[in-house]
């Protein structure tokens, strides 16, 4: 009998420990609130997260960016970044940008000899050269989600629906036609963000999750072929 209720207990913690761990199922009343303060209650959870995986595209001029990082806050990210053909893996760790290309990459911006001399291979620069400085701000996890969440013009809220098996609900940029999803169970973590017509997605899922950077080994300085 002992045994059976051993056993009974630690099922039941076991189950409990799960939904923990998932950030609980009950509603967090995010719902209820208005379009302004459903974003703020977003903006703060946010404030919060250690890290966070983001992936879909941004438009940049009138080129789609497809992104699928890890940001980790405090300490940069890491990841892979694509546009027009072009792909490259990107790991940022502090003031330092690391950078890996495919031929198609270096050829484009920087001819078939660079494309010979950096295949297969990682650069690394401080991460304010003005050539990547954009790219280190989409691994600064905080910044991102304060431009992506704070800078908005007229809130509207829309239906509760499930984004990607999440119950979700929706405030739309009346001004931007960009409409942010917040989940409404758990914390009110924004889920996605969805443009208009080709203007871009950005799914936010992974928050909190275990995320190491390391350093590529025998990185190139660019500051020494610059010599």
């Amino acid at each position: 009998m002992r045994s059976r209720i051993a056993i009974g207990v630690i099922g039941a913690f076991f189950v409990v420990s799960v939904i923990a761990a998932c950030g609980g199922s009950s509603d967090n009343g995010v719902a209820a609130k208005s379009p302004a303060a459903i974003v703020r209650a977003a903006v703060d959870a946010m404030a919060g997260v250690t890290s966070v995986h983001l992936s879909g595209s941004i438009v940049s001029g009138a080129s789609p960016i497809a992104l699928d990082l890890d940001l980790v806050a405090g300490k940069g990210g890491r990841g892979r970044m694509s546009t027009n053909g072009l792909s490259f893996q990107l790991v940022v760790i502090g003031k330092v940008l690391y950078i890996n290309g495919g031929s198609a990459f270096w050829s484009h911006f920087g001819g078939a000899a660079a494309a010979q001399l950096f295949k297969g291979k990682w650069l690394k620069a401080p991460a304010s050269t003005s050539d990547f400085v954009s790219l280190a701000a989409l691994t600064n996890l905080h910044q991102v989600f304060s431009k992506l969440l704070v800078s908005h013009g007229k809130l509207a809220k829309g239906a509760t629906a499930t984004v990607k098996g999440q119950k979700v609900v929706a405030v739309t940029d009346t001004t931007k036609k960009g409409t942010l999803y917040v989940a409404t169970t758990g914390k009110p973590y924004p889920v996605e963000i969805l443009g208009t017509g080709a203007q871009g997605q950005i799914a936010f899922d992974r928050f909190n999750e275990s995320v190491s950077l390391t350093a590529p080994a025998n990185a190139i300085d660019i500051s020494q072929l610059q010599r």
